[in-house]
């Protein structure tokens, strides 16, 4: 079984963007012009030339005819797509982003609000509801922030664009799978710029392997208000690879073999971290939702905590300079802790203002002075 996203980190990507210039999921804005389909002819030549190669895939001529009625070039998910940076952010600093204190009380709520769910979700397939809750708050903030890109649109173009044509064709064929089977119709099917869809962000070939009509309607339905098929068809796709009932993820350890950040906490790994990174093939990822998950089922924060950066600022240091940026007229957008890209523009612009070198660094000299 692929890993649901080892090639395709572009779509957790897809999905973040800064609050202080920290990673947060959230949905594109719908007026974003380069998000909307726009006349391309060579998009249109591609289609053109796709159709046949999708008939012969299987997929009704009605089905192809109906997917593409209204879909176009989108240029904003080729900008998104070559635009990409590599960077890798601390461990501190993703928990920050994915299990912050108001992330464990909103994933608490969440669990209370679909907890009966969960719990038959966890009794048919094995894996932990707080897992499923963890996954469904890293992915889409438990549902609020799902996405909001045409699938057809976006995967047709990526397959157009061709830099990982073969793998977007093979995800745009699903996609029209998915549209036949009769599980959603193409105006609902959306999701990040890069094709990944619903509460759980699932790519269409994922779907397609792992996704469960949990509700008994007759579809499978990971798009709508109601989570239930998306949270059952996670703990589906857990359970196919390889989750083991009763065994652990991770366990705090100061002799544990995995120390994300020099100076912080230290992990000993069970097999379900494998299992997790299925789902996404971080390590990050993984630590960030088992901890997320026993957090909302109640337990403590981590024992070990995280020294300063390589600026030189604990994660308290760096809030209260978010802060008094923010109180100067820099907006940071955001007091999380994580100098992200907005948070970097505002220092850049405090530092020209007072005639510094506008380096965007954060610095302990740079709190003194604010």
């Amino acid at each position: 079984m692929l890993t649901r996203r080892t090639f395709l980190s572009a779509a957790s990507a897809a999905a973040i963007s800064g609050c202080g210039g920290a990673q947060t999921v959230t949905r594109t804005a719908p007026d974003d012009p380069a998000l909307r389909p726009r006349p391309d002819p060579g998009w249109d030549a591609w289609v053109a030339a796709f159709r046949p190669r999708a008939a012969a895939a299987g997929i009704q001529p009605g089905v192809i005819d109906g997917a593409f009625r209204g879909a176009g070039f989108l240029p904003g998910v080729i900008e998104r797509d070559r635009n990409q940076t590599e960077f890798r952010r601390s461990f501190e600093d993703y928990l920050a982003i994915v299990a912050s204190e108001p992330k464990v009380e909103a994933g608490r709520a969440a669990f209370a609000r679909q907890r009966a769910t969960l719990a038959a979700i966890e009794s048919t397939y094995g894996v932990p509801a707080e897992i499923v809750c963890a996954i469904w708050g890293v992915e889409s903030n438990f549902g609020t922030r799902r996405g909001d890109i045409p699938t057809i649109s976006a995967v047709s173009s990526l397959a157009y664009d061709g830099r990982r044509g073969a793998f977007f064709e093979s995800q745009l064929v699903a996609a029209l799978r998915i549209l036949q089977a009769g599980d959603v119709t193409a105006d609902r099917m959306v999701g990040s710029w890069a094709g990944a869809m619903g509460h759980t962000q699932f790519i269409p070939t994922s779907y397609l392997q792992s996704a469960v009509d949990f509700t008994g309607d007759g579809r499978r339905d990971i798009w709508g208000e109601d989570p239930a098929d998306a949270l059952a068809s996670t703990a589906s796709y857990l359970a196919g690879a390889g989750w083991q009932r009763g065994a652990s993820w991770a366990i705090e350890d100061p002799a544990g073999s995995l120390t994300p950040d020099p100076g912080g906490p230290s992990f000993r790994t069970g097999p379900n971290f494998r299992v997790i990174k299925r789902y996404n093939n971080s390590d990050s990822y993984a630590l960030g939702v088992g901890y997320l998950a026993d957090r909302i089922a109640g337990g403590a924060p981590l024992r070990q905590g995280f020294g300063p950066d390589r600026y030189g600022l604990t994660i308290a240091q760096r809030q209260d300079l978010q802060r008094r940026l923010t109180v100067a007229g820099f907006d940071t957008g955001g007091t999380d802790g994580v100098i992200g890209p907005n948070s970097r523009t505002a220092i850049a612009a405090f530092q020209a203002s007072r005639g510094l070198p506008a380096t965007g660094d954060p610095s302990p000299a740079l709190l003194a002075m604010l």
